[in-house]
């Protein structure tokens, strides 16, 4: 399995940037696609997570910014990011987790806004 993420790029405090994720490769049903986020000197947080059903959870330091969306048929996952601020600065990593409890990680990319 396989998860490619694009999107990522410098943005300037106030933008918009939308990360996609798609996920390849031999995948039993997926439960959850989730993305984390790591700013430096920093560990790794949970920003959003969707279900297979739809069900979406963000994180409070985002909530009224951030929306995640899915497509099931192409095993693709969103993050639309508005209003940026430089602490969203981070590298940014879908997680895919099967109805089995199998994990997977893509590679991350770096979102950096400047103010």
């Amino acid at each position: 399995v396989q998860l490619q993420a694009s999107g990522g790029g410098l943005m300037q405090a106030g933008g918009s940037l939308r990360l996609s994720c798609a996920a390849s490769g031999i995948i039993s049903s997926i439960r959850y696609m989730r993305w984390y986020r790591q700013a430096p000197g920093r560990e790794r947080e949970l920003v959003a997570h969707v279900t297979s059903d739809g069900g979406t959870y963000i994180t409070n330091s985002v909530k009224d910014r951030f929306a995640i969306s899915r497509d099931n048929a192409k095993n693709t996952v969103h993050l639309q990011m508005n209003s940026l601020k430089p602490e969203d600065t981070a590298v940014y990593y879908c997680n895919l987790e099967s109805v089995t409890g199998m994990r997977y990680w893509g590679k991350g990319t770096q979102v950096t806004v400047s103010s």
